[in-house]
């Protein structure tokens, strides 16, 4: 009996255990880990619903305003970077021998009639100084003819005169004009060798001067074809010593599809980039279209030269040009492109510091701008790259 009680006393002090769910975790923990789920989604959904507001794209800074511009229906093309008629001179000699120096190198800029190579001169200087000595043989041939003309036409006039008083026979007079006639004769042949005298002696004066090359055009020396020492000979076609390129007189060679020309007019405005400088326009319009076709790539395409002015010398020859060339223009509310958004299948800008979203429709696109038809008025910024894209009200 006594050993009954005791048990009995036992099992009062010992606790029952706690109820538990079939996987054994106690009913206390599994509430305390439902409420902990129930408030981490909550802090998830606030921050989520916090980062899709219009009002905390944090991450677009700058902004745009909203401007007129003037936007131009084009055609665009590819072009390559050309000499004008006349800008690019391949500069050669005209007589053979042998370079004593050369004043010019790739690369150096050089004026109009500046000194560019020197041939030696020995030789042709040698022909200058003998056809000096014929001149002056030839001009002591004419003074001695000239001389002997004096004193014919002196005794003729005498011996006409006695013939016509009688006191000259007329065999006498005959004589006197006979040598009257011969010295005329002389005189005439005397001054016809002083003038191919003269004249050897100015060819002799410009074959000299060939020995002297002198730069045709200002420009830039894009290419040397000879050196210091080299021996050149003059055939049927002048040897070329060197190129010369006048970087201020270039245009863009346009390729423009047989689809468009028809709409291509000399006179129209065009705008063109090159790879060397991506971000900088360059201005011109169309000067001529070249009446037959080239063919690239089994399409029919047709040359519009487009002249530009001076591009401060930073454009080459041979460059690859974007081009556009001008249509139709047109004066558009516009914003660039970086500050439109796809949402939902429509277009939104994010509008003033706050990024509040608003829907807009977008007409035209010239390059980095977007024409913005509705939603938006002139003056009213947007941000740009607006990092999460909000659904518009």
């Amino acid at each position: 009996m006594a050993r009954r009680v005791r048990h009995a006393y036992v099992s009062h002090l010992v606790a029952p255990p706690p109820a538990t769910h079939r996987t054994g975790v106690p009913l206390k923990s599994r509430t305390l880990l439902g409420t902990a789920t129930v408030l981490l989604l909550a802090v998830v959904g606030w921050f989520a619903l916090r980062g899709s507001a219009p009002d905390a794209i944090a991450s677009a800074t700058d902004t745009a305003v909203a401007e007129r511009r003037t936007f131009a229906s084009t055609v665009a093309a590819i072009g390559t970077v050309k000499p004008q008629i006349g800008a690019e001179v391949r500069v050669g000699s005209r007589i053979s021998g042998r370079v004593r120096r050369l004043a010019a190198n790739i690369g150096d800029v050089v004026k109009r009639g500046q000194v560019i190579a020197q041939l030696e001169t020995e030789e042709l200087e040698a022909v200058v100084t003998e056809r000096q000595a014929d001149l002056g043989v030839a001009e002591a041939a004419v003074a001695s003819a000239d001389a002997t003309r004096k004193l014919t036409d002196a005794e003729l006039a005498r011996q006409q005169q006695l013939e016509a008083n009688g006191s000259a026979s007329r065999a006498e007079a005959d004589l006197a004009r006979e040598r009257h006639g011969v010295a005329v004769a002389q005189q005439a042949s005397a001054r016809a060798a002083h003038a191919r005298a003269r004249a050897a002696l100015q060819q002799a004066r410009v074959q000299r001067s060939f020995t002297t090359l002198h730069a045709p055009i200002g420009g830039v020396i894009a290419s040397v074809a000879t050196q210091e020492g080299e021996t050149i000979a003059a055939g049927l076609n002048a040897p070329t010593f060197l190129t010369i390129v006048d970087l201020e007189r270039l245009q863009v060679n346009t390729y423009v599809d047989e689809v468009d020309i028809g709409r291509v007019h000399v006179g129209q405005r065009t705008t063109f980039t090159v790879d060397a400088f991506p971000s900088r326009d360059f201005t011109g319009e169309v000067s001529a279209i070249y009446p037959t076709a080239t063919i690239q790539d089994n399409v029919v395409k047709y040359i519009a030269a487009v002249r530009f002015g001076s591009a401060g010398g930073v454009l080459r020859p041979e460059m690859t040009a974007n081009v556009r060339i001008a249509l139709a223009e047109r004066v558009v509310l516009a914003v660039p492109v970086r500050a439109v958004r796809r949402v939902d299948g429509g277009s939104v800008v994010y509008v003033g510091a706050q990024g509040a979203a608003r829907s807009v429709r977008t007409g035209w696109r010239d390059g980095a701008w977007v024409e913005i038809t509705e939603g938006l008025k002139q003056g009213e910024h947007v941000l740009l790259d607006p990092a999460t894209p909000a659904r518009a009200p």
